[in-house]
């Protein structure tokens, strides 16, 4: 069912005026979504009444899938509530994405009149003062909620942020000196890293291929000289796969001929085994296993002819056929070589054919060859594969297309009016000025210019002065470095370990200020950001810890006192920090300038 607009007035049930309308899944169960002027309605099909309701007041963020995604999503977070409902939209794939689009855009406009008019919060407690909680708070009432992989259930999402915290010791740390202190939110932490989300949610999600190892179970020797080899389930998958024939040896003799056990038994001590070993020895070896009834009625003649016992029927990709443009070439190129034939080593010839046809086959599971009726996999691959009428969509990888461009950073302006004229007023005068040049005086003057330039190139003589000081002050550069890295660590563990966490701190708080000052190009799968005055808050709540560094730093360098280590190198340590923490805070200190009436 397509979205549309309603016209204003009572439905036929006295109900509220609907705007929209979709066909969408809720919890894998088949239904409608319903936007009305007051809530947000979902009704499963065959129910009369609706099973989701979420009046206008609750709404607090909006979540969509990626352009080109198999499934088109809408998530809609709660005030109190981070998971919030996940929708899928049923139609195809065309309409499914205007629907969304619609949806989108009018909850994106009630959630911005939801965060116009943020609920007071308190002054938030020093640092020091506070009691270490049983867990971080992960929701803000006036910043953005914890970042949510559309999709995902809250379980999964807690999962991935707790594998990239493990991933990332560092980030792990500064997670638990900052979030679990209470100092800053789980949405802040998280504000401006959703990139390692999504990239840990994409690695799960990416499906792991066949092994390109050759099935070669290889012989261990125990104590006592005997040699076992150790069969799993696994290996008896892969032989089964890799060597049709021993299935068909294995379903025609166990349990009626063989046990499984002796059947294995057998198998690896017969010539069959020996022949599909990844190795010329292998060949050797088989003049010297005993004959087996069972085994040997199964083996196969050596493929070691010139022409490959398995012949290639299949059409040729135009794009890998080496001889697509031999016709354009008969005049020229090299002679063909007789000599360059394969069998000058007979025995590599089977393993050299056994190689090819494994490769072949680990490239028709991975890209779901022809012979495959099962219609799983990418339809994209599946397309590219039956059928050759268009044969550039071969080597176009849809990773490379941006499907929609960012929508950037909103310009907020005092006086709009004001710049316009300027540019106006700019336009008309250099309109001006280009009416009043005289082209052909400045083709003269131009050609001038460059004339006799060979000449003025050999007179071009560089001084020596600047180079050699140049280099020298990079050599000096390098040994001071060395001589640094060659020095014994004289700082004490615990003290440097102090040192490293004010400097992670201070460079947390200094990222989420200038977040909240500049914010970050909007993101394809967030669609609503904080207002103004919410970053504004966030800034002054971020400057307060940062104005404190200095105090920290300070305490850094009479702990270095006491164990008598110079004061001068842990405040040279942590200078470049200082130094970016004066600049902050003197920014932030004329932006309040400007903008007090």
């Amino acid at each position: 069912m397509a979205c549309f607009i309603v016209e204003r007035g009572l439905s036929k049930s006295g109900m509220a005026n609907l705007v929209c309308t979709a066909k969408a899944s809720y919890k894998k169960s088949a239904g409608s979504l319903l936007l009305t002027d007051t809530e947000l309605l979902w009704t499963q099909d065959g129910k009369g009444s609706p099973s989701v309701r979420v009046p206008y007041s609750e709404a607090a963020s909006l979540f969509c899938s990626k352009d080109g995604a198999a499934q088109v999503r809408l998530k809609l977070g709660l005030l109190n509530d981070d998971s919030g409902h996940n929708f899928t939209f049923t139609a195809p794939q065309p309409l499914a994405y205007a629907e969304r689009d619609r949806f989108k855009k009018e909850l994106t406009a009630i959630i911005s009149r939801n965060r116009a008019t943020p609920r007071p919060v308190s002054n938030p407690p020093t640092p020091r003062n506070l009691p270490l909680p049983s867990r971080a708070p992960s929701v803000s009432s006036d910043l953005r909620s914890t970042p949510v992989i559309p999709g995902n259930d809250p379980a999964s999402d807690f999962r991935l942020r707790k594998k990239v915290l493990i991933a990332n010791p560092e980030l792990g740390q500064l997670h638990r000196d900052l979030v679990m202190t209470a100092q800053i939110t789980e949405a802040e932490f998280w504000d401006g890293r959703e990139h390692l989300l999504l990239a840990e949610a994409a690695s799960e999600a990416q499906k792991k291929g066949k092994p390109g190892q050759l099935v070669d179970p290889r012989p261990e020797t125990v104590d006592g000289g005997e040699i076992k080899i150790r069969i799993t389930p696994q290996l008896v998958h892969d032989i089964f796969d890799e060597y049709p024939v021993v299935a068909k040896a294995y379903s025609e003799n166990v349990p009626s001929n063989l046990t499984e056990e002796g059947f294995w038994k057998r198998y690896f001590q017969s010539k069959l085994f020996n022949a599909h070993r990844a190795s010329i020895r292998s060949s050797a070896a088989q003049h010297v296993v005993k004959d087996d009834p069972i085994f040997d009625k199964y083996l196969e003649k050596e493929d070691d002819e010139l022409e490959p016992r398995r012949q290639r029927n299949d059409t040729v990709d135009p794009f890998v056929d080496l001889a697509a443009t031999q016709e354009d070439h008969d005049t020229t190129g090299n002679e063909k070589d007789i000599t360059m034939q394969p069998g000058r080593q007979k025995g590599a010839l089977p393993l050299i054919r056994k190689f090819n046809e494994h490769s072949e086959r680990l490239l028709n599971s991975a890209l779901y060859s022809k012979t495959s009726t099962s219609g799983d996999g990418p339809a994209a691959k599946r397309r590219r594969l039956d059928t050759f009428d268009d044969v550039y969509t071969q080597i176009e990888i849809d990773d490379l297309r941006d499907p929609e461009a960012s929508t950037g950073i909103v310009l907020e302006m005092q006086d709009h009016q004001r710049y316009f004229e300027g540019r106006m007023s700019n336009g008309s005068a250099a309109d001006a000025a280009a009416k009043d040049l005289d082209m052909p005086a400045v083709i003269r003057e131009a050609k001038g210019n460059v004339e006799g330039w060979e000449r003025n190139l050999m007179q071009l003589k560089q001084e020596r002065k600047p180079g050699d000081a140049a280099l020298l002050a990079m050599t000096q550069n390098v040994a001071a470095r060395l001589d640094i890295r060659s020095r014994k660590n004289d700082i004490p563990d615990g003290l440097f370990r102090q040192m490293t966490t004010c400097q992670t701190a201070a460079n947390e708080f200094l990222r989420q200020f200038w977040s909240a000052m500049y914010p970050p190009p909007m993101e394809l799968q967030t669609v609503v950001v904080a207002t103004p005055a919410q970053r504004a808050t966030k800034a002054a709540k971020m400057i307060g810890y940062i104005a404190k560094t200095h105090e920290k730093v300070d305490a850094l360098v009479k702990i270095a006192q006491q164990h008598g280590i110079d004061q001068s190198r842990v405040e040279t340590a942590l200078k470049p920090v200082l130094n970016a923490v004066d600049q902050a805070v003197a920014f932030h200190q004329r932006k309040m300038a400007t903008t007090r009436p």
